[in-house]
This record gives structure tokens, C-alpha cells and sequence, in this order.
């Protein structure tokens, strides 16, 4: 089982990424750097992590969805590859045109780091399925382009499909995003992105458990499904 997880210029959460996926999947996973032109033979998962790629020039995420690598991880999507954009990774796949909508300025204008409250709307993903649903979670969060932004037909349609995969807690919205959307699916749910951090909510994580262990649930459980698939 191999994961792939792609660094780019500025990213700052490659590390704990790799070690996450190399922890519960109990194989080593490969850093790949953004010039490359393909995924390592065998990848199993791409993991886009959170940073800063570029800079945050122009948009977030928009020169990193631009990337030489980029062009392979949207075939491996297309294939039906598994895919997690966290945080700047949100911001990358919404770029590339992996997941729907856009992630803008957050509406306090102010940069958010704290741990944050999550609602789980769906277990019918890879992702999702060692969660409960209708559970909470707590994820940290760290960003200040994390507010969720999207045409109301797509909204809609997010709702209908089943699509979104996290939302804010209750009146715990942190940057405004619609609907108190934190985290989407692609149509096939193979494609997800999120704002919250799931990596750093693990008892491996660089700190230890401050950001409690919450994330270990969506790890343990994407790993089966890669497993068993």
C-alpha cells in the first residue's frame, strides 16, 4: 500500500502527513516533489497537505494547482485514485478543478488556529467510514482562507448528493464558509478535501495529543477501504 504525498514550495504539513500515512497504513510513504511529472508506481493515495505553496501568491493554491505533478494526480482522480487535500491541499484541489467551489478570505479577515468542532455529515466515503455520523469530532484548524464559497446551485447539489463530508459545528463557524461547509467529496467521494487538519489530531503527532487523537478514526478507516478495495 503506497501513499504519495506531494510537496510543494511552501508546504509545512508534508511532515506530518507522511508520518500519519506511513503510521496506519504501516508502509512508508513517499514525498513527491511538485516538478515531477508522475506519481510513484503503485500509489495507492495522493495526499495534498497544508502549507503555504508558492506563498499563497496570486490565489491559494492557484500556482501549486498549475504544478507538473498536479497533471498526474487529476488523471489518478479521473482513474478513481483516492485523494486528500488538507487545508492549502482544500485550496489546491478546488484549483485544479478536483472538487468543486472556491476557498476565500476568511470573513473575520483574520488568520484561525485553534482546535475546532466538526459535525460528521456522511460515513458513505473512504474517508469517512470509521466515523459516525451525525458524530462530532475536533480537528485542529489553522488557515485564513478556509471560508467555503460556492454558487447556490452547487450548494445544492453538495446537499443533495450527500456530498458534504464535515461541516462546523453549531455556531462554530470560524471564517464564514456557506452552509458551514468544512470539508467536500468528489461525486464518486474517492476526492476529499477539508479545511480542519485530521494529521495533526493523532497521538503520533509532532506536540503529542494537543490536538487530541480524532483523526485516527478517518485514518484507520481510509486504510481499510484501501485494504479491502
Amino acid at each position: 500500500m503506497q501513499t504519495s504525498v506531494i510537496v510543494f514550495p511552501g508546504s509545512n504539513c508534508d511532515r506530518d502527513a507522511l508520518t500519519a500515512a506511513s503510521h496506519f497504513s504501516g508502509h512508508p510513504a513517499h514525498a513527491v516533489w511538485h516538478r515531477e511529472s508522475a506519481l510513484p508506481a503503485g500509489t495507492d493515495l495522493v495526499i495534498v497537505p497544508g502549507g503555504f505553496s508558492y506563498g499563497d501568491y496570486l490565489r491559494c493554491g492557484a500556482m501549486a494547482a498549475r504544478s507538473p505533478v498536479m497533471a498526474a494526480v487529476a488523471a489518478f482522480a479521473v482513474r478513481g485514485g483516492m485523494v486528500l487535500g488538507i487545508c492549502n491541499g482544500f485550496q489546491v484541489l478546488t484549483e485544479a478543478g478536483l472538487l468543486p467551489g472556491a476557498l476565500v478570505r476568511n470573513a473575520g479577515l483574520h488568520f484561525v488556529c485553534r482546535n475546532q468542532p466538526l459535525t460528521v455529515e456522511t460515513t458513505a466515503s473512504p474517508f469517512t467510514r470509521g466515523l459516525k455520523a451525525g458524530g462530532r469530532v475536533r480537528f485542529p484548524i489553522a488557515h485564513a482562507e478556509g471560508n467555503y464559497r460556492a454558487d447556490e446551485d452547487t450548494l445544492d447539489r453538495l446537499e443533495g448528493e450527500g456530498l458534504v463530508a464535515f461541516r462546523y459545528a453549531p455556531g462554530e463557524n470560524p471564517n464564514g464558509s456557506a452552509r458551514d461547509i468544512a470539508g467536500v467529496l468528489s461525486p464518486n467521494r474517492r476526492v476529499l478535501g477539508l479545511m480542519p487538519h485530521p494529521e495533526r489530531a493523532v497521538a503520533i503527532a509532532p506536540g503529542g495529543q494537543e490536538g487530541g487523537t480524532d483523526g485516527e478514526a478517518l485514518f484507520l478507516g481510509l486504510f481499510e477501504a484501501l485494504a479491502t478495495a
